[in-house]
């Protein structure tokens, strides 16, 4: 990968890369190279630079098998190539000889999130926060406790990481990720102007970070200024061209009255997805009620690696569309163990007892979602106020 700008992320490369130059066989300057292609990767949403970050943790490993931070440095490619057991395998490796690094603990964490384990990176997670409080220990704990249901927690532990957060000059990309974070919290709550306010304050710190762009296209949505949402979409699509990202601007455009460039865009995210996002992939087409054998053979294929919340989800969605209405509930009361607020799986519950014949308790928590968050979905929040009706109108 070969770098296109001039950002503090590509100084950082290119200062790290004269060091590297100057003394080859010094295993520390390989290692801040590889942190920097790692921060490249983060900055330009461009997962192309971890390959370049893992090169540079072989040179050292070649040398020194047992290198702690060379080692952590891999934790976190296998993390972004989603090779979760290897990650968390490999965490373990470095944290049996040096049980205080607290970036093998967050690497852990990561992991264990992902393959569903939510009590073990829980604890991961705090073990990190004991060891270093500082944006990277807190946010992973937000995030966790907003998982459970402890919104007010992982409000007050995210301020925290904004508290502890670094340099927002020297490197701005953690804080503006943070407050993305944040501001995906009033989000799920329906708070569009405090999400909003959260989003404004990343791009303050990188102008036209991609994730606040999208947050801010969703507000845009939910204000019902589809042509706005639209414009903030694309930009974010051009810095970042993630499959979600390609839904939002699909939804955002035929919502505009824009059709073929809503056909554009969805199109991009059924050929993008096929590989690069098959669970996203999988959630679009059950939302959408297209191909649902598909649908299911994505999330299914998905869920045989990473079994954390949403995968659930999107796996018990496209049950639900393809008839398996006891797998769908199954596989819904997983994705819902924990009380996640999510207004999007609140509503596949509700949808899902409906259909299973337990409609008074289906059409309170389709209820639920639309008075959590009215415009968690385009296409979803239209179905559940027509369900609604339906199931009204029937008993």
């Amino acid at each position: 990968q070969k770098l296109a700008g001039d950002s503090g992320a590509d100084k950082a490369v290119e200062a790290a890369k004269a060091a590297v130059r100057q003394q080859t066989t010094k295993d520390d300057a390989w290692i801040l190279l590889g942190r920097a292609w790692v921060r490249k990767a983060r900055e330009s949403n461009d997962p192309g630079f971890y390959l370049n970050a893992d090169a540079c943790a072989a040179v050292v490993l070649e040398r020194n098998p047992e290198h702690a931070l060379a080692l952590d440095l891999r934790g976190l490619v296998l993390l972004d190539g989603h090779k979760f057991a290897e990650a968390h395998e490999l965490a373990m490796k470095i944290l049996a000889r040096r049980p205080d690094d607290p970036m093998a603990w967050g690497t852990a964490s990561d992991a264990l999130l992902e393959m569903g384990r939510y009590d073990e990176a829980t604890e991961a997670a705090q073990r990190m926060v004991d060891l270093k409080p500082n944006l990277p220990s807190y946010s992973r704990a937000s995030h966790l406790q907003w998982l459970r249901g402890d919104v007010a927690s992982a409000k007050q532990t995210v301020r925290a990481a904004l508290d502890a957060g670094r340099d927002a000059k020297r490197d701005p990309e953690p804080g503006a990720w943070v407050l993305v974070q944040a501001a995906m919290i009033f989000w799920h709550e329906g708070d569009f102007e405090g999400a909003e306010a959260g989003f404004d304050k990343a791009l303050e710190r990188i102008a036209d970070y991609a994730s606040a762009n999208v947050g801010k296209g969703r507000v845009a949505i939910a204000r019902g200024d589809h042509r706005r949402a639209a414009e903030l979409f694309e930009r974010a699509w051009k810095v970042s061209p993630l499959v979600e990202t390609s839904w939002l601007l699909g939804d955002a455009r035929a919502a505009a009255g824009d059709v073929k460039g809503a056909e554009e865009a969805y199109a991009r995210v059924q050929s993008d997805g096929r590989t690069t996002d098959p669970r996203t992939l999988s959630m679009f087409l059950s939302t959408k009620n297209k191909d649902a054998p598909s649908a299911l053979r994505l999330a299914r294929e998905e869920y045989a690696t990473r079994r954390d919340i949403l995968t659930e989800d999107a796996l018990a969605w496209a049950l639900y569309r393809s008839g398996k209405l006891d797998d769908a509930k199954a596989s819904i009361l997983r994705a819902r163990r924990l009380g996640t607020p999510d207004a999007r799986s609140v509503y596949h519950e509700g949808a899902i007892r409906i259909a299973a014949g337990e409609t008074k308790k289906g059409r309170e928590l389709v209820a639920r979602a639309l008075a959590m968050n009215p415009a968690f979905d385009a296409t979803a929040v239209k179905e559940a106020e027509a369900l609604l009706r339906e199931s009204s109108a029937a008993r």
